[in-house]
């Protein structure tokens, strides 16, 4: 899962951005409406959490270009203030979900979990195949009833691979989905995360080097 932050405090937004990696989310930050236009327009975001009151562009007018791009993105709108006609408002722009400030982390969690998995198509909460389940909701990875001790990032290497029933996803694909903006492209990093995967799951291997093309979740 791929996720945006746009919140102009920054503190906060390094927080949640922060937070959510450790669920496994690849998580780019931005402080201000005109760098979240940037972002949603070279990037695929499964969800945009978005603060509605930023500087240089407004959350109001970002939300309403994902809206009118029609983007399969799902928007998370932040805001201080909980009164019922700014949620109605917020709602009306086009926003999946609406969250007031202060709030639990574990409920922005689990919004944006949410959120993902109404997602075009529609996103599975448990993954199963070849023996290996995948819970999303309670971040846990098992294989044959034997739990799986997965780092986030293998966690989410093993997401995408199976989220792809089979077909090869390349190493480009697995830094775009898995890693945040900052991935370098030349990194040996899919390869290692691959390799450790390979070792946690165990005997016989269900992940297969396509050479040349990538890497498949079989059988």
């Amino acid at each position: 899962m791929r996720v945006l932050v746009v919140e102009d405090e920054q503190l906060l937004a390094d927080t949640i951005a922060e937070g959510l990696r450790r669920f496994s989310m690849a998580v780019d930050v931005c402080y201000d409406g005109d760098a979240a236009l940037e972002r949603v327009g070279v990037h695929d975001y499964d969800v945009v959490v978005l603060d509605r009151d930023l500087p240089l562009v407004h959350g109001d007018d970002v939300c309403r270009a994902v809206v009118d791009a029609g983007l399969a993105t799902r928007v998370l709108m932040l805001t201080a203030s909980g009164e019922i006609d700014d949620r109605v408002a917020g709602l009306g722009l086009g926003a999946d979900d609406y969250l007031t400030k202060p709030f639990a982390f574990a409920e922005l969690v689990a919004r944006v979990q949410a959120l993902a998995r109404r997602s075009r198509p529609p996103l599975k909460p448990v993954l199963q195949r070849a023996g290996v389940v995948l819970d999303l909701p309670r971040h846990q990875a098992s294989r044959d009833g034997r739990f799986l001790p997965l780092s986030p990032k293998e966690y989410a290497v093993l997401e995408v691979l199976m989220r792809a029933e089979g077909t090869v996803v390349s190493a480009e694909e697995l830094l775009e989905k898995a890693w945040d903006e900052h991935a370098d492209p030349f990194t040996n990093a899919v390869r290692v995360a691959v390799m450790t995967l390979r070792r946690k799951l165990g005997q016989p291997q269900v992940i297969e080097t396509v050479p040349g093309a990538g890497y498949r979740f079989g059988p």
